[in-house]
């Protein structure tokens, strides 16, 4: 979309929900020459509630540049206390990767980036393990070591957090990092970090956590994208999947199953990130 249309643009407005905010919005884009193609909107409650927009819109040829656009938009935000982002839909995002030994969830982004169908930059990928290293620069990423113990857990995140400020990353996809993130590092990234995990979770935690649903003989199996907070695992949810089983499913069929479902729902969960589809408020989202 953004190659076919350079002057598109979106918009992302969260608010105190009142009468106005959408004729205000669309009344502004107009007297600027910008033409709507899309638009979303959503409300918790129209007494009081919050409401929710997105915009897709394209700049026409009398429309100001999109950075003074931006800028004279800041008078109608403060005017109707609007939380706001605007961003040029051809404008690629720069995603890092953290990933450990498992490789199924790198491999599923590394091959919709590669064929084009994640519109994004990477500018490196950082591991705590060298296993993926070859099959990172095969691809002309650059791979970084960080490895971590319980003895240097606090300077690897500090070198970790350094290569991604340094690399001027727009947001952090966790590919099965088996690593907990201290509140330094969340709080450096925002609802910038999304992550995947078994939707086994808090039912069957652990190392193993595709023995112990065999165990019990569950009859579906999931995963969870979400973004990162300091509540291990409870951040905000951006998109889940389910897959039905039976009892015919060994412990291995299970994992395979498994592991398909997670690499789905996460590369979901950032294209939905990276087209600016994501609201977050509390501990929810809106996606639109």
């Amino acid at each position: 979309m953004s190659q076919q249309h350079p002057n598109r643009a979106r918009l992302l407005i969260s608010c105190r929900d009142k009468a106005g905010i959408v004729s205000a919005v669309s009344t502004f884009l107009h007297q600027h020459d910008a033409n709507i193609v899309q638009s979303d909107q959503f409300s918790t409650d129209p007494q009081g509630g919050m409401f929710f927009m997105r915009i897709e819109f394209d700049l026409g040829t009398a429309s100001p540049d999109f950075l003074r656009l931006k800028q004279e938009f800041h008078s109608l935000a403060a005017e109707m206390d609007l939380d706001w982002k605007m961003e040029l839909a051809a404008r690629k995002k720069r995603m890092a990767i953290l990933v450990s030994k498992e490789d199924h969830c790198l491999l599923e982004l590394l091959w919709r980036w590669r064929s084009g169908e994640l519109q994004v930059d990477i500018p490196l990928i950082i591991s705590n393990h060298p296993t993926n290293k070859q099959v990172v620069e095969s691809y002309g990423i650059p791979f970084f070591h960080v490895p971590v113990t319980r003895e240097t857990k606090q300077e690897a995140e500090q070198e970790a957090i350094q290569l991604l400020k340094q690399h001027d990353v727009d947001f952090i996809v966790l590919a099965r990092y088996m690593q907990i993130l201290s509140s330094t590092f969340v709080d450096s990234f925002p609802h910038r970090i999304i992550n995947i995990h078994h939707s086994f979770l808090p039912a069957f935690i652990g190392a193993n956590p595709y023995a112990k649903a065999f165990e019990r003989g569950v009859k579906l199996i999931g995963a969870t994208a979400h973004y990162v907070t300091d509540d291990l695992d409870e951040g905000p949810i951006i998109e889940q999947d389910v897959l039905r089983v039976n009892h015919r499913y060994s412990t291995q069929e299970l994992r395979v199953a498994g592991r398909n479902v997670e690499r789905i729902a996460l590369a979901r969960a950032v294209e939905w990130h990276t087209n600016d589809q994501v609201l977050v408020y509390g501990n929810k989202t809106v996606v639109f």
